[in-house]
């Protein structure tokens, strides 16, 4: 686990970083000098939440067949909430989210809490709750590519590969997106 005493240090957490979750959290070398903490913690979790929604899109599509367009929907329209990420996780790629990245995205995300309810949270857990994000980003990149083969904190070129079969029609994928628990009519 890695701690960041300054804005450098978070800076030197952001560079030890993989190449993919660098280029994915892109803006953090241009947060971290001029705003405050809760700006750059904020814009994390922002790209969080899109690599969390991301990551069910892929693996549906990926491993699952579905059409592209009604799992592009399904997702977009579907309430996310932290429980229920891991929960569809866990059902798509038959995997629970790891341990080690959960406890640092948690840690994180209590945080994040108190910044969103208007509550005091010193610099140094401000420090430690965006690289926890970096590395829990590092950790599910690796976990994900594990076991499905593509990278949600990256850029997703290629994610599904050549001959992977065709998708499923549009009415198998709806009762696979409603068996999965997305919210689709």
């Amino acid at each position: 686990m890695a701690t960041a005493a300054s804005r450098k240090g978070v800076l030197n957490c952001f560079k030890r970083s993989s190449s993919e979750v660098q280029w994915y959290f892109s803006q953090v070398p241009r947060l971290l000098p001029g705003f405050p903490y809760e700006v750059a913690l904020a814009y994390v979790f922002l790209r969080a939440e899109e690599a969390h929604n991301r990551a069910l899109y892929c693996g549906v599509v990926k491993l699952l067949r579905g059409d592209a367009v009604l799992v592009d929907i399904a997702v977009n329209k579907h309430h996310l909430t932290r429980e229920g990420f891991r929960e569809l996780f866990c059902r798509i790629f038959g995997h629970q989210v790891p341990s080690d990245a959960a406890a640092k995205m948690a840690k994180a995300e209590e945080t994040r809490d108190k910044c969103i309810h208007g509550k005091d949270a010193p610099e140094p857990e401000l420090r430690q709750a965006i690289v926890d994000v970096l590395e829990y980003a590092d950790a599910m990149n690796v976990f994900i590519f594990g076991i499905a083969g593509f990278k949600p904190f990256g850029s997703l070129q290629g994610f599904k590969g050549r001959g992977r079969g065709e998708a499923l029609d549009r009415t198998a994928t709806r009762w696979l997106l409603k068996g999965l628990g997305f919210d689709i009519a």
